[in-house]
């Protein structure tokens, strides 16, 4: 489980994973992510925001 709003990168997958509220692994309203991934920092800003993306929009990743 991470915080919403957590920056991680799934090691299986060799991807990016921003979680922004409960996933369909979750219980609850706990961020459950499928696999384990490592945890790189945590967006600034609402992490809400996200639930506007859709598949194949893009996206930018920037270090403060």
């Amino acid at each position: 489980m991470v915080d919403p709003g957590s920056v991680c990168f799934w090691v299986d997958g060799s991807a990016l994973a921003l979680p922004f509220g409960p996933t369909p692994v979750s219980k609850g309203s706990e961020c459950r992510l499928v696999t384990r991934c490592n945890l790189l920092g945590k967006i600034a800003g609402d992490p809400g925001k996200l639930k506007s993306v859709r598949d194949g929009d893009e996206i930018r990743v920037e270090t403060a």
